[in-house]
């Protein structure tokens, strides 16, 4: 049991986001625990599974009333443990593939587009103003905008270098300093050190903080945070990566 536990907590990943890190991906890793040896269950199809019932939560948010909220919000949970779920089972049997990454990360921008969308929707219903409408809007066209970035900031890199990947994988490589093996005050430390994650308004923060609203009520307020939040860290982000390209363009010329 304990070597089976300590192979599963090796395939989680090391510097994940904020909720997911000592929550949901935890959470995983116990469902794999018994899903792992079943061969029909593959990574695959708990991506897929993850989306279907990302899909379902969003039609919880928009048909609206207590039960459909907090019905929502426990769906919301169960899509993104099965999310952390299709990768550890990858890694762990060792079948991880560029393909399933791809799916992977492509139903995930999706299903934030549906959730905040579908929240947008219901905020309306309830106040009769597109205030909550724009608000996602924003929220979800600046999120866009932070992957977007990213991923043109890489190609360009890329073709500068080609070996900019690998040289950017080394750098984010994270040391493990919690998990089992480690004492109590060490994982103590690991936790506490993890809050500060949340500041980064991503993914892990929307899972808590849409579901928390959905459970209270409260969409209208939870929508003015992630509309600033991401017009906050969608412009950052990409003055940044702009700012690094034009740094290492002018090291390149140095050489």
């Amino acid at each position: 049991m304990t070597d089976k536990l300590t192979r599963l907590w090796a395939t989680k990943t090391r510097d994940d986001e904020w909720w997911s890190s000592f929550v949901t991906s935890p959470m995983a890793i116990l469902a794999n625990y018994a899903a792992v040896e079943v061969r029909w269950i593959t990574p695959n199809r708990i991506t897929a599974a993850s989306f279907l019932v990302a899909v379902v939560a969003t039609g919880g948010i928009v048909f609206d009333g207590t039960a459909c909220f907090v019905a929502a919000a426990l769906l919301i949970h169960l899509s993104h443990i099965l999310d952390c779920m299709d990768g550890q089972m990858a890694r762990y049997r060792r079948v991880s593939s560029p393909t399933g990454s791809y799916y992977d990360r492509l139903t995930d921008q999706v299903q934030v587009a549906l959730w905040f969308g579908a929240a947008g929707y219901a905020a309306f219903a309830q106040t009769a103003s597109v205030v909550p409408v724009f608000l996602a809007m924003i929220g979800i066209a600046f999120y866009g905008l932070r992957g977007y970035a990213k991923y043109v900031a890489l190609e360009i890199e890329t073709a500068r270098d080609p070996d900019y990947p690998t040289k950017m994988a080394r750098l984010k490589q994270v040391e493990t300093l919690a998990g089992l093996g480690f004492g109590p005050r060490a994982n103590f430390a690991w936790f506490l050190r993890e809050q500060r994650k949340v500041l980064a308004f991503d993914e892990g923060v929307f899972i808590f903080m849409l579901s928390a609203a959905l459970i209270f009520d409260q969409i209208v307020p939870m929508l003015w945070v992630f509309a600033v939040s991401q017009l906050f860290w969608g412009t950052y982000k990409s003055w940044q990566r702009g700012k690094n390209i034009g740094e290492n363009r002018k090291l390149a010329l140095q050489k």
